[in-house]
């Protein structure tokens, strides 16, 4: 008897980041991409948020491929995480993104090797008895981009991947017609890219954006800086051109800028002449109208190259009358910190430029809702999954697949973890299975837990208490009173607060001693007394931190 296939999300759906698709059957699973999330502000100290992974190591004998649709990190980030977690058997991937993997596993030292096969719109890949894989390639800002075609006993399922219909692409067209061929055959379950369910008609061309480029270079009288996306390859090798056609020297800064345009010089996807290229130390050597300099940054991070240069920790300085594209949109949750950097820029002298309606440089690679539709049409499916976007966007997105005549009941808004089932062509919902956020921070690859980012949080926002205090335990006796640091206030209030949260912590100690109490109940005995006291004097509610000694020397 032919099993049914359960289709899930680990990551990907009520987020943009993190993209990991599940499809599985009693004796096989399969995954499409394995992407990592950038955090937003409210994330102190995380480096990447990462799906969690148990429910492929609690089922690894089933798990049988990874497929890759493209090499974004929010597609391909997450692998170096998932192969510390659980054998990957194969990682199917353009040839790119096959390149960058390899580089990713290199730099996270992943000693057990990792089976990588390079792909193409022709390959057809079969899966035991019970999936067959196909592609149809699409266009995106990076490139080597596909869609993907699984088929099983079950139905078809296509899952598009990151694209856009660009029908004047850098790079190879958009294959429509095997596309449209493929709904023509019969698709039951159609998934698709939800980024841009709120943008009305169809995401500009990426050739618009060089003409933008080429009007400010024009312009130029100084060094001009580009920043930009490391993985965004088709806009490097624009802004390559226009600075080689306006006799300009180039200089690649960041470190992942400079790994990614060294991959792509590699395999013939970027095309920078030796001589065009100079490194930061000979920057000096040239006229700043012979400069152009590509660097990361564009978001704001504070540890990316534009950052650096505009504090001045790096070789590179600002200098009056640089011109500085910012050829990127910030992503949500960044904004704040892009006005920062902008600021900053532009005290220094610097002419900054964004893209606006005067400047045209940024295209998104994502469909607005025109190919949305487009895309609906083509694949005619009888079911519908928008992923790839905040909830928001995968709303938009169902509302306007059914607009277009697919009815409310075959239309799934998920979240991650949330289950289908794929049996003769019907889809049922059948139950959710754990898929939450394990954020990453430096090398704890165990991932913090909420509870260490709710902590983090406080200590932001409310500040730090410590109580400081000596007992005797077998007398069960205060030997030093409490003495109170606090970090985080206001200084007009620190002393009257302080002087007063130790008072507060003596008498709370002084009543629980003759109890005989353990650590634990002191401990929170004076978290509750010294936290009630500094709220109602302050309206905050610190990191209250007991720290207890005995004249035994044990806490």
């Amino acid at each position: 008897m032919n099993s049914p296939v359960n289709i899930f999300a680990l990551g990907g759906l009520g987020e943009v980041g993190k993209n990991t698709y599940a499809f599985e059957t009693d004796k096989s699973l399969i995954l499409v991409d394995a992407g990592v999330r950038f955090p937003e502000a409210n994330l102190p100290g995380v480096d990447y948020v990462i799906p969690d992974y148990t429910y492929l190591k609690n089922n690894r004998a089933k798990f049988k491929a990874l497929f890759i649709t493209h090499g974004h990190e929010d597609h391909i980030g997450g692998i170096p995480f998932l192969a510390r977690s659980v054998s990957i058997p194969v990682i199917y991937a353009p040839k790119l993104a096959c390149a960058l993997i390899k580089h990713k596993l290199e730099d996270a030292r992943i000693k057990e090797p990792i089976k990588i096969v390079e792909i193409d719109s022709d390959s057809v890949i079969k899966i035991a008895d019970d999936f067959t894989v196909s592609f149809f390639r699409v266009t995106h800002s990076i490139p080597d981009a596909y869609g993907v075609c699984i088929d099983t006993k079950q139905g078809r399922i296509i899952e598009t991947g990151d694209f856009k219909i660009d029908l004047t692409p850098v790079g190879p067209q958009f294959e429509i017609g095997k596309l449209s061929a493929l709904g023509q055959q019969g698709v039951d379950l159609l998934m698709s890219d939800s980024t841009n369910a709120e943008l009305e008609g169809y995401t500009p061309s990426e050739t618009a954006v060089r003409r933008g480029v080429e009007e400010i270079f024009e312009k130029a009288h100084s060094r001009v800086i580009v920043s930009t996306f490391s993985s965004n390859i088709n806009r490097i090798q624009q802004v390559v051109e226009v600075a080689i056609e306006h006799g300009r020297k180039v200089c690649i800064l960041g470190r992942s800028m400079v790994n990614v345009v060294s991959i792509a010089r590699q395999y013939g996807y970027i095309k920078i002449p030796d001589a065009s290229l100079i490194d930061d130390e000979d920057v000096k050597n040239h006229k700043p109208s012979e400069i152009c300099i590509l660097c990361t940054g564009s978001q704001g991070e504070s540890m990316a190259a534009l950052s650096r240069i505009a504090r001045g920790e790096h070789k590179v300085k600002i200098m009056p009358g640089d011109t500085i594209i910012f050829s990127s949109n910030p992503i949500p949750g960044n904004g704040a910190l892009v006005d920062r950097l902008v600021n900053d820029l532009v005290k220094q002298g610097a002419d900054v430029k964004q893209n606006s309606l005067a400047f045209s440089l940024h295209s998104s690679g994502h469909p607005s809702r025109q190919e949305l539709r487009l895309m609906l049409r083509l694949v005619n499916p009888k079911y519908f999954m928008p992923c790839h976007g905040e909830y928001r966007m995968l709303r938009l997105h169902g509302e306007l697949a059914e607009a277009l005549g697919i009815p409310h009941e075959n239309i799934f808004v998920n979240d991650n973890g949330d289950v289908l089932t794929l049996d003769n062509h019907v889809i049922t919902r059948s139950g959710h299975i754990p898929a939450e956020h394990v954020y990453i921070d430096g090398n704890d690859l165990d991932g913090l837990s909420s509870a260490v980012i709710r902590d983090r949080e406080i200590l932001k926002n409310d500040g730090m208490v410590a109580v400081l205090m000596t007992i005797d335990t077998k007398k069960s006796s205060v030997i030093v009173p409490p003495i109170v640091y606090a970090r985080g206030f206001s200084a007009s209030i620190d002393t009257h607060v302080v002087r007063h949260a130790q008072m507060t912590a003596e008498e709370a100690l002084k009543n629980v001693m003759p109890n005989h109490p353990s650590f634990n109940e002191i401990k929170n005995v004076i978290k509750t007394a010294v936290g009630k006291y500094i709220y109602r004097k302050t309206a905050r509610s610190p990191m209250i931190i007991p720290v207890i000694m005995n004249i035994e020397g044990q806490c």
